[in-house]
């Protein structure tokens, strides 16, 4: 089964997803840690879709082997959303599509700002970059997690209820 996270940075997505996949024994793919590998490795400044067409990839590989994936990204368009589901549908495995939110503005914001980066050589930019980020209204979700005003704990429980019955 291929999981896919998405959400604005600091949603708290990442924190979810690495739970996920540790739960599960999933392979865990982080786009963040694939464009930064580009980036530092490649030369690619910016990265374009080579981050999210390697991450795809890596996915397919990983279920076509028979193991759950853990696909963590902003997922900001459809076409990226499309191609995801795609990946699982080319590897004959179902998906889910969770979208976490924190919808409060402030606590979002409190929470970027005191973010640190846990890839050598990733930095973040301001404030404005999120706000400002193209980001499309999900059509096709199958999951939203709303992490404003609940600890990491209550969130995983409440996205791993919903998990837990779609796996079962």
């Amino acid at each position: 089964m291929l999981f896919i996270f998405g959400g604005l940075p600091a949603a708290g997505k990442s924190v979810l997803s690495r739970h996920l996949a540790i739960q599960l024994g999933a392979v865990y793919v982080r786009i963040d840690s694939i464009e930064q590998a580009l980036r530092t490795h490649a030369g690619l400044n910016p990265v374009s879709v080579a981050g999210y067409v390697s991450a795809y990839a890596i996915a397919r590989d990983n279920l076509i082997l028979g193991h759950k994936v853990v696909a963590d990204s902003v997922n900001p368009i459809q076409v990226t959303r499309e191609a995801w589901r795609s990946v699982a549908s080319d590897a004959g495995v179902p998906h889910l599509e969770i979208e976490v939110i924190c919808s409060d503005p402030e606590q979002h914001k409190a929470r970027y700002l005191a973010r640190i980066a846990d890839i050598a050589g990733l930095t973040y930019g301001p404030w404005e970059d999120v706000v400002n980020r193209e980001y499309e209204q999900w059509s096709t979700r199958d999951l939203q997690i709303d992490t404003a005003g609940q600890s990491v704990a209550d969130s995983y429980r409440e996205m791993m209820h919903i998990v837990n019955s779609r796996i079962a």
